[in-house]
């Protein structure tokens, strides 16, 4: 499905963007872990968390909607062997904390994904279970895999990269091994899992190495616990972005996470001169939410520091889109973790972007944008997505404020992460329409 947005002359309303996605697999995962009934509210519907219901299905849980939205996830206090192959479809997410999990009992689970996961680097969570004492079978660490689980050794793992996912798994891992499993960082990743954890009677505290606090699990069986899904922060990426380029918009988007280990796009924004700011604050899940408010308006370029990256690592393609827009340079870095999410997201920018007439540089950890302020950007491109979604999102909100329309050659994998996003953009005055 190829997708065209347009030139707008102003957004406005008020919209709740979809729930957040990485809540939604843990809340699914944490719940077919426990013991009891779990209900889950405003879970995101989407192709990826849909995977993961039927991969706890798989695996002995017992997963029913009761409305939209809605979901019942009926543990039984652990995992049985899977009589078929879990296929996790597009998901990094779902497979990587699958098999942290599935680690810690005895048992063979076949993990397999669509030719996009097939491509994306296993050995970041193979590496640690390993060393706890799972076993893997398969070709160079990628899917399709095989892993066999049981009798995990806890271990203090020093992650090479500042991932969320391997953390998660390992922690998932440590809930079944002997001894106290810890994960040190470069850079503190998102802690959804931490949090969530604790929520269901995990015994997660943190340990103190190197002048720093890290996370630490030891053995423990989970209680079922309801929860609440706030909306996503990297969903609400977008309707913010395309009321920050396109004239005097004025946008609220309602009931947005604001876990600050993922605003990192929302500082950088702020850094950049965005009319924006945060109401309503509130804490019903351990999770602090907010509505943002947002305008139109001049910005500036700005050089994010890289540490900020494991806080926005899903937002740098549209903060790219962004800083077309912007008067001077963007500097993006410390995002080499974008060469292996869907696509390598970097090269994909730059190329788009180019297209676009944007003067863009492509690093090797991220990209130089040199934005010329708004009303700039020229459009007028096809742009190439490898059924990557963010990067068809970013550009479809590009569209509503160059002065070409803007074409995405694929817009199908949207539904993984933002299900109705043409009408959702459609409801704020978006120009968005399937050629």
């Amino acid at each position: 499905m190829r997708l065209r947005a347009r030139s707008v002359r102003l957004l406005n309303g008020q919209v709740r963007p979809p729930s957040d996605k990485s809540i939604s697999h843990r809340a699914l995962i944490f719940g077919a872990l426990a013991t009891g009934k779990t209900e889950v509210t405003e879970l995101l519907e989407a192709a990826d968390v849909l995977n993961t219901a039927q991969a706890v299905r798989q695996l002995g849980a017992g997963v029913d909607q009761i409305a939209p939205g809605r979901w019942v996830v009926t543990g039984a206090g652990g995992f049985r062997q899977p009589a078929e192959t879990i296929d996790c479809g597009n998901s990094g997410t779902a497979v990587r904390l699958l098999m942290g999990a599935v680690a810690g009992y005895k048992l063979s689970a076949r993990f397999d994904g669509d030719q996009s996961l097939r491509k994306r680097p296993m050995n970041r969570v193979v590496a640690p279970l390993s060393q706890m004492g799972a076993r893997f079978d398969g070709v160079e660490n990628r899917l399709p895999l095989i892993v066999h689980g049981g009798q995990l050794k806890g271990i203090t793992y020093r992650s090479p990269v500042s991932s969320a996912q391997v953390k998660s798994a390992v922690l998932l891992a440590g809930l079944r091994a002997e001894g106290d499993t810890i994960v040190i960082e470069p850079e503190r990743s998102r802690d959804h899992t931490e949090r969530m954890l604790g929520v269901f009677g995990a015994n997660i505290d943190s340990a103190e190495i190197d002048g720093g606090l890290h996370p630490r699990v030891r053995a423990s069986a989970l209680t079922a616990a309801n929860v609440y899904v706030p909306a996503d922060p990297s969903s609400a990426a977008f309707p913010v972005a395309a009321a920050l380029i396109t004239g005097k918009s004025e946008v609220r988007v309602q009931d947005v996470l604001i876990n600050p280990l993922r605003l990192g796009l929302y500082e950088t924004l702020l850094e950049m001169g965005a009319k924006l700011r945060f109401e309503e604050r509130r804490d019903p899940i351990g999770e602090p939410i907010a509505d943002i408010v947002v305008s139109g308006g001049d910005l500036v370029g700005v050089t994010p520091p890289p540490k900020r990256a494991p806080s926005m690592i899903d937002e740098f393609p549209i903060l790219a889109a962004i800083g077309a827009f912007a008067d001077g340079e963007t500097r993006i870095t410390g995002a080499a973790e974008l060469r292996v999410k869907e696509s390598d997201r970097i090269s994909l920018m730059v190329e788009g972007l180019r297209a676009c007439g944007v003067d863009v540089e492509e690093l090797p950890d991220g990209l130089v944008v040199r934005g010329r302020g708004r009303k700039s950007v020229r459009g007028g491109a096809q742009i190439r997505t490898m059924g990557d979604h963010r990067i068809a999102m970013s550009f479809l909100v590009m569209g509503l404020a160059s002065k070409e329309p803007i074409v995405v050659d694929d817009a199908d994998m949207i539904g993984t992460s933002f299900p109705g996003f043409t009408a959702f953009m459609r409801g704020l005055g978006a120009d968005i329409e399937q050629v």
